[in-house]
């Protein structure tokens, strides 16, 4: 029989795992809520800008930039319901939707509307990913366009996805200020955004590194292991 000592080493140890758990939960859970609150609120920022600016003389770009703020809060609403459906959700119930990389050319579509024009170009056999894997990249795409639209200035933005056999890599790459952009402006997020991303890769076995390019812009490139492919 073991002893008291014993059996209170096993269950400290059993309390620490949990707490390591709701901790991971936890992170996840503010990474998902950072991610809806920072890319929408960031688009809808831009378009009621512009449909301030241009209500008078150009009506027709306002009312679209209008119609772009109801659809990115509908949307954004939808995904605040998924992520509280996560946080009530019982055992045995299933997961939530969500975004992987079939949805970028909708997020470009999105992004362009809301004035940083944004193309997606695949390379590679595609080909279906771990849920994880799929998640995870659409996120990191997402937050590294929601950096360009508030720190790029006049801009354009190139998502990359390339398939590789034994993984995904997803680059982002912006042709605005480079990190010049970091310099005397204060992160609205106090740079949670690129921690996140990194979080995320982080989580997944693989990495991520961002900061300005060689031929001038911001480039965010994450590499994620899918495991090798036939």
């Amino acid at each position: 029989m073991p002893s008291t000592a014993i059996v209170l080493d096993q269950v400290a140890r059993a309390s620490d795992e949990a707490q390591a758990l709701v901790d991971e939960e936890r992170l996840r859970i503010a990474r998902e809520l950072h991610d809806v609150v920072a890319y929408s609120f960031a688009t809808i920022s831009v378009q009621a800008g512009v449909a301030g600016y241009l209500a008078d003389e150009r009506p027709g770009v306002a009312a679209e930039a209008l119609r772009t703020i109801k659809a990115i809060s509908r949307e954004a609403s939808l995904e605040m319901q998924a992520i509280l459906g996560t946080l009530r959700r019982t055992a045995g119930a299933g997961e939530a939707p969500f975004h992987g990389v079939a949805a970028l050319d909708t997020l470009a579509a999105t992004t362009t509307d809301a004035g940083l024009p944004t193309r997606v170009v695949v390379s590679g056999r595609s080909r279906s990913l771990p849920p994880a894997v799929d998640r995870a990249a659409y996120r990191i795409a997402r937050e590294a366009l929601t950096n360009a639209l508030r720190h790029a200035g006049p801009a354009s933005a190139v998502v990359t996805v390339r398939y590789e056999p034994g993984g995904l890599v997803i680059e982002v790459l912006d042709d605005g200020r480079g990190a010049k952009r970091r310099l005397g402006e204060p992160d609205p997020d106090g740079g949670h955004g690129i921690a996140g991303m990194r979080e995320r890769a982080l989580a997944l076995g693989g990495e991520l590194d961002a900061g300005s390019h060689p031929l001038g812009g911001f480039r965010v490139r994450a590499s994620l292991p899918v495991g090798v492919q036939p």
